[in-house]
């Protein structure tokens, strides 16, 4: 994965490269598909939801553009069973990790068992932890459809908010750092992954 997947996608950070390899990528991985945990693609996360772990080389994007930094507060939503979280504390970040399916919420709290670090809650994505803020990192996993401004709010001065913008059509990586005068968004990379619920735009029916 490191050699075959992270590296030759640019993901060249030191940090982010052995947070990959000091992480079981297969603790967090729904138990039928625990054969295909290192494959370069998405696959379904351990707790019954419909959640996926995000392709390697697309969360290593992610996190090498956050820039995560030991002692950081960083918020991750839609974390299933917690991959991304216990990447994120392996990266020195203190980490609040927001899911809203009771099953993946168990099955992160039994994978980040024994990290001081991290604090499972069930809620609504949308909303984030905004008791718990401000954050210097938000990691998206997956994608989202509108701007997902309550958590932009939760952002610190000059936090970065990193995730899969579907906006306008095809997802593409996104960093959406927090200045004095709003915020401003780069794209990345092209990319794929789920929308998260609540992040998804609204219906509209045409007659």
């Amino acid at each position: 994965m490191i050699n075959g997947q992270l590296r030759t996608q640019d993901v060249t950070d030191a940090e982010v490269l052995a947070a990959f390899l000091a992480v079981p990528r297969e603790a967090f991985v729904a138990e039928a598909f625990v054969a295909h945990a290192y494959l370069d693609q998405d696959v379904p996360a351990a707790g019954g939801s419909r959640r996926k772990l995000l392709a390697p080389r697309t969360l290593g994007r992610l996190l090498q553009a956050a820039e995560v930094k030991p002692g950081d507060r960083a918020l991750e939503i839609g974390g299933g069973s917690g991959y991304g979280a216990a990447l994120l504390c392996e990266l020195g970040a203190i980490v609040v990790t927001v899911e809203s399916h009771e099953g993946a919420v168990a099955a992160a709290k039994r994978a980040l068992a024994g990290r001081d670090n991290v604090n499972v809650i069930q809620g609504d994505l949308a909303l984030g932890a905004p008791g718990q803020g401000p954050f210097d990192v938000i990691l998206l996993n997956g994608a989202f459809e509108v701007l997902p401004e309550a958590l932009l709010d939760q952002l610190a001065e000059g936090g970065r908010l990193v995730g899969l913008d579907s906006r306008r059509g095809g997802a593409r990586g996104v960093l959406i750092e927090k200045t004095g005068r709003g915020s401003s968004a780069r794209t990345l990379f092209d990319a794929s992954g789920d929308l998260l619920p609540g992040l998804a735009r609204e219906a509209r029916f045409a007659f």
